[in-house]
């Protein structure tokens, strides 16, 4: 661990919806970072202008906010080593990559786009495979092969080029990954990749080489697709003199598909149903892809679910909050290999943190829901009804299937259970129930058991046939909480009301 200040950053680029393992990056960074009393810092990454989409960045910042994920310095925040926008950062990277070509380091290169696909396509011919590099360079049309003289006629005739990293021939590479322990690469299988293009912008591997250095960033946690770049950039930072402050690396393993291999995509989710995003996005086109908030998922079930994918907290423990993850959290218990997405594991988190979320705070998200139905109900009714029902929900919205009968009677009434229970002595018996139940002074569950349950020992009937064909009554089916408490929360009137209208429609 480094003596610095902790920083760490989380570089999306803005070029659609933010996909859970991006999220989960983030979350490894954030952690880290409050684990060590450091900084968590949000980069966007927008050098690739061509896939830039409208929306995107507001909807990273926004995930992270739902989230709970607390920036501390950013395009929205500010702080001391902004601009936190690659576009805005355009002069600082000419300027290094300026510096790369007068050392040796780095060349300019004025070979088309055409030039190249003909190339690889004639390597494809001869079954080999062509690449731009130590082997190659000389005889390719750049500011190594032609004369100095040449190179300023292009550049001034404006012919487009773009600078290369000169990769050295035969130089052994390696670092100790947080994760994965020793690294090592040798230069002469790398190639001579472009660092800055020809539109006059970077490519990631300058732009986050540079800016890492720039906002003093010290450890790069980031996803295993970014391992084969890692030697490039242990590279630049040896050719920029930077090798005493580069940051210690972390590549985080992927997230899997539930089934099959390959790592978890949007064809996954929709296929299967859930969602891969953290919010509901629309594209500028108008197509929408389902998010965990709108899908009912609280964010806190988000979060948990996320952190567990990967990382072992080397105890038996599963729901932790953000604080007790950041307590919990260590790089070194991340696994190296993928993590599986489970989406009935992701509905179970979202269950548990329900069952433990107070009973008022999940009534004011069901009354919202009444509302929209039209449904005027009593404050403290519906926080009663939620407390007797959250225990079978796994989203605030299977609450008005678990609890609709408490706001509206049924109207229909499930056959199988009619034919099973609704038999016999029974109808009979509820005709004459609705009697004994206008004589319950105090209308509490206790006292409507006590009530029933002599008037079944007077008539010696079945006691759980009796209370299958009140519940049936009272609800339409067999399912549901407690009966008593169905009783006493409908009310004496409401009760006697349902039961005359089964026996009514039922007989």
């Amino acid at each position: 661990m480094t003596d610095r200040k902790v920083r760490v950053r989380f570089a999306p680029s803005p070029t659609g919806p933010l996909h859970i393992g991006g999220v989960r990056t983030a979350l490894f960074n954030y952690l880290f970072a409050k684990k060590h009393g450091g900084d968590f810092i949000l980069r966007i990454e927008d050098t690739d202008q061509t896939r830039f989409v409208e929306g995107a960045e507001a909807y990273i910042n926004e995930s992270l906010e739902w989230l709970g994920l607390t920036v501390d310095e950013g395009v929205v925040q500010g702080g001391a080593y902004g601009p936190y926008k690659q576009s805005e950062r355009r002069e600082i990277y000419i300027q290094y990559a300026d510096k790369l070509i007068l050392d040796g380091w780095a060349y300019y290169a004025f070979d088309t786009p055409e030039e190249l696909e003909a190339l690889r396509e004639k390597a494809e011919a001869e079954k080999t495979k062509f690449s731009y590099d130590m082997k190659t360079r000389m005889g390719l049309r750049n500011s190594l092969s032609l004369s100095a003289e040449e190179v300023e006629q292009l550049k001034n005739e404006g012919v487009p080029y773009v600078v290369r990293f000169k990769m050295p021939e035969d130089v052994e590479v390696s670092a100790v990954d947080m994760i994965r322990g020793e690294v090592k690469f040798n230069t002469a299988i790398l190639d001579d990749k472009v660092i800055f293009k020809s539109d006059g912008l970077p490519t990631y591997h300058l732009a986050n080489v540079v800016d890492d250095y720039l906002m003093k960033i010290t450890h790069v946690i980031r996803g295993e697709e970014w391992l084969p770049s890692m030697p490039l950039h242990i590279m630049l930072y040896r050719a920029l003199g930077w090798e005493d402050v580069r940051p210690e690396f972390a590549h985080l393993p992927l997230i899997l598909k539930p089934t099959g291999k390959g790592k978890l995509s949007k064809r996954d989710g929709d296929k299967a149903g859930f969602p891969v995003f953290p919010l509901e996005w629309k594209s500028p086109e108008g197509e929408v892809a389902s998010g965990y908030r709108e899908s009912g998922y609280v964010s806190e079930a988000v979060v948990n679910l996320l952190a567990l994918l990967g990382w072992n907290p080397g105890t038996e423990q599963e729901i932790f909050s953000l604080e007790e993850l950041v307590g919990a959290f260590s790089i070194e218990r991340v696994n190296k290999s993928g993590a599986r997405f489970d989406p009935e594991k992701a509905k179970w988190f979202n269950h548990q943190y329900l069952i433990n979320t107070s009973d008022e705070k999940l009534a004011e998200s069901f009354k919202k829901e009444l509302d929209v139905k039209g449904i005027v109900a009593d404050s403290e009714l519906v926080v009663r009804v939620v407390g007797s029902v959250k225990e079978r929900i796994n989203f605030v919205f299977d609450l008005w299937e678990q609890s609709s009968f408490f706001f509206v009677a049924p109207t229909e009434y499930d056959e199988k259970v009619v034919k099973k229970r609704w038999k016999g002595d029974v109808p009979a018996f509820m005709g004459e129930l609705t009697s004994a139940l206008e004589n319950v002074n105090n209308w509490v569950a206790d006292d409507i058991k006590a009530v029933i349950s002599a008037k079944i020992e007077e008539k010696e009937l079945g006691f759980g046939l009796v209370m299958n064909a009140f519940r049936l009554a009272l609800v339409g089916g067999g399912f549901g909480p407690d009966l008593m408490l169905i009783a006493e929360l409908l009310g004496k009137e409401e009760v006697i009301s349902r039961i005359n209208k089964a026996v009514e429609n039922l007989n």
